[in-house]
C-alpha cells in the first residue's frame, strides 16, 4: 500500500498540470452552455463549482493569496474578467481579456474596457 503522501502529491500533480493547461486554453463550447454562463434548472454540482473556480483562476484570481483585505473585490473583477473570456471564446467578439494574477487594490480599480 502506497503511503498517504504519495498519492497526495500524484494528486497535487494532476491538479496542478490541469491547471496550467486551463489557464492557458479557451472556453470549449461545453464549458460555454455550462454553469456559470447559462442558468441552471437545479442545483450547482460540486464538479461545476470547481470548474468555475479554476476558470476564474485562469483570469487571475488567486484564493490562496491569504490577503483578504480585498475581498470580494478580487473576486468580483475576476468575475468581469471570466465574463470578457465568455464573449470572447463564446459570442466571438473581439475584448482583450486580462489574466494577469489579481494582487493589489490597484488591480482592483484599474479600468475594464472592452
Amino acid at each position: 500500500m502506497k503511503p498517504f503522501w504519495s498519492k497526495s502529491a500524484v494528486a497535487l500533480c494532476v491538479l496542478l498540470a490541469s491547471g496550467v493547461a486551463s489557464a492557458a486554453s479557451t472556453l470549449t463550447p461545453a464549458e460555454c452552455n455550462d454553469y456559470p454562463f447559462q442558468p441552471l434548472s437545479k442545483p450547482v454540482t460540486h464538479a461545476q463549482l470547481m470548474q468555475e473556480l479554476g476558470e476564474l483562476e485562469s483570469v487571475g484570481y488567486d484564493p490562496s493569496a491569504g490577503d483578504e483585505s480585498y475581498y470580494p473585490s478580487d473576486i468580483q473583477l475576476a468575475e468581469a474578467r471570466l465574463r470578457l473570456k465568455y464573449r470572447a471564446d463564446c459570442l466571438g467578439e473581439n475584448v482583450k481579456v486580462p489574466t494577469t494574477r489579481i494582487e493589489s487594490s490597484s488591480d482592483l480599480v484599474a479600468p475594464m474596457l472592452n
